[in-house]
């Protein structure tokens, strides 16, 4: 992470390098905007996460949650 990735045969670019620049996009070229955006989406996934591991057991889960902590 934190490197350009190369991209597969016959792409432009790398999948999370088109992800990047679709963020700048939605956020009108503005670099800090689209890292907020990402940093708040992130939140809010890590929030559901949070959800998930209290409505699951870890039977449930085979373990997943624990291993990701």
């Amino acid at each position: 992470m934190g490197k350009r990735q190369k991209a597969p045969d016959g792409e432009a670019m790398s999948e999370l390098e088109l992800a990047a620049q679709q963020a700048l996009a939605a956020a009108d070229g503005d670099a800090v905007v689209a890292l907020l955006n990402v940093l708040a989406r992130c939140a809010r996934l890590e929030g559901e996460l949070a959800l998930s591991r209290g409505a699951a057991s870890n039977g449930f889960s085979r373990g997943w949650h624990k291993a990701c902590s």
